[in-house]
């Protein structure tokens, strides 16, 4: 049976949904189909339908995005090596220094000009200071090459006595002393022995001004050339000083000084005025051997009955 729109639409308010028909469509069914319709002429229409407002809505969460999953690292395959070609070298690019214009280019430092050594008439004509400095600056032999300092003598500007050694020691050297430390001390108690004041009385000095070593450092005694170069110093000390005594300290600064044989226990000249010159121990010899000291004082002795 086909229902009305209006009998469709209460049949769907009651949840009666689609009609189910009778197979014996007898006074039963009739009945019931007559009771429906009887049911639907007597309900009350339907109220209409309230709009309520609309209500704002709130703004809907974004919920974070989840971080992206991390992907498994790709295994690396081996890839056979493919020899690569050779590229071509770029030209290298000067830095620009052109901010430099205004500095003038450093000059090259000029090459240390050679002294020139002074001759042994410029010597014989010197004063004290003159001497002292000319020694301290010498050039007159190799020695002054391989030298720490040159050593000039000590003592008064008149000396009644000089006294020569033959070379510095590595002590004289460093000190820039005559006859300094150990040995030192020793000569200024023997000449206090002789009555002889080393500050007033006696002048000391060495044959050569340098310190003569080997190549090894060790030290030698000087050569005839070195000798002959520093003469003039020693001939100017003995002029400026006075002395009228000499006496030599050690085996070679005798015959270094004499330029020959030389010995103990005699009184040798030296030079144009006979200078008396007697010949002794070196104070490191008697410090290492003080048995000497014996001998040593007999020369002394010598030496003073020579200078009187």
């Amino acid at each position: 049976m086909n229902w009305s729109p209006r009998q469709q639409v209460f049949l769907g308010e009651m949840g009666l949904g689609a009609r189910w028909t009778l197979r014996d469509a007898g006074v039963g069914a009739e009945a019931l189909e007559q009771a429906v319709e009887q049911a639907v002429e007597e309900a009350p229409s339907p109220a209409p339908l309230e709009v309520l407002p609309v209500q704002a809505q709130a703004e809907p969460v974004i919920a974070a995005e989840p971080p992206p999953a991390t992907m498994p690292a790709p295994v690396s395959t081996p890839v056979p090596a493919i020899a690569a070609a050779p590229l071509a070298q770029e030209p290298a690019v000067e830095a620009s220094t052109a901010w430099f214009d205004d500095v003038p280019a450093a000059q090259p430092a000029p090459a240390p000009t050679k002294r020139k050594a002074v001759t042994d008439a410029e010597i014989a004509a010197m004063d004290w200071p003159a001497l002292q400095a000319a020694v301290s600056s010498c050039t007159r032999c190799a020695l002054s090459a391989s030298r720490r300092n040159a050593v000039p003598g000590r003592g008064p500007a008149q000396a009644a006595w000089i006294a020569i050694v033959a070379a510095p020691s590595r002590d004289d050297e460093e000190q820039c002393s005559a006859v300094a430390g150990e040995a030192g001390k020793l000569l200024d108690n023997m000449l206090r022995a002789a009555a002889l004041k080393p500050e007033a009385d006696v002048y000391i000095t060495h044959l050569v001004k340098c310190r003569a070593v080997n190549a090894d450092g060790a030290e030698r005694n000087p050569t005839v050339e070195e000798l002959n170069a520093c003469r003039p110093y020693l001939d100017r000390e003995l002029a400026l000083s006075g002395a009228l005594q000499g006496m030599t300290f050690g085996q070679f600064a005798a015959k270094g000084l004499m330029l020959g044989p030389a010995a103990r226990g005699t009184v040798m000249r030296y030079g144009a005025s006979g200078l008396p010159v007697v010949a002794t121990y070196h104070p490191d010899d008697l410090l290492r051997r003080p048995q000497d000291k014996a001998k040593a004082w007999g020369d002394l002795c010598l030496a003073r009955t020579a200078r009187d």
